[in-house]
């Protein structure tokens, strides 16, 4: 039987199995293709996140899915530059970073607001101490949880959030509630 004569019986078979085969085929199809464009387009083969707390209340919400464009396609803009030309993200100045708490890479990423970059030896805010090295000082949006910068509580105890911690920024803007369909299992499994 010649290729095509093979392909057009796979497409027209009535088993249940071909069937499942079929739509499983189908998916992986999809996947790939998503993956592939986002990689081109984002610079990352998973661009997406789902928000996890309430740390950047009201701009992003539990459950939100936010794209996130690599950190080799982009630059940061902080609050601080962002406030001097006007650039909003989300909201507010400057812009939105996922980042890799401390730089591990088996912790879960900080989606928090780049506030301003410090050189190695600045004070890293009024009457703060100075910093180990060049960084970014961040902050969530939410006043009530995070009224302070995260370097000065336990997110990154005094640790500026290095470049090579960034894993991107975010862009576009929120998908509310479709986060959850990672979250979830997520939330029952314990992870």
């Amino acid at each position: 039987m010649p290729l095509m004569e093979k392909i057009k019986a796979f497409n027209e078979s009535d088993n249940p199995w071909v069937g499942l085969l079929r739509d499983l085929l189908f998916v992986l199809v999809v996947v790939a293709v998503f993956a592939s464009v986002s990689h081109i387009v984002l610079g990352l083969w998973s661009p997406m996140v789902a928000v996890k707390s309430e740390s950047m209340v009201p701009h992003l919400q539990i459950g939100d899915l936010i794209f996130v464009e690599g950190i080799d396609r982009t630059t940061v803009i902080t609050y601080e530059e962002g406030e001097r030309n006007g650039y909003t993200s989300f909201g507010e100045y400057g812009d939105v970073i996922l980042y890799k708490r401390f730089g591990n890479e088996g912790t879960t990423p900080i989606i928090h607001r780049a506030m301003y970059y410090v050189e190695k030896g600045e004070t890293m805010w009024q009457n703060g101490p100075t910093a180990p090295y060049a960084g970014y000082i961040t902050k969530g949006d939410n006043v009530r949880t995070n009224p302070s910068y995260d370097q000065q509580g336990d997110i990154s105890y005094l640790q500026p959030v290095k470049k090579e911690w960034i894993i991107g920024v975010a862009r576009f803007y929120r998908i509310p509630f479709a986060g959850y369909v990672s979250l979830i299992p997520r939330m029952i499994l314990g992870t």
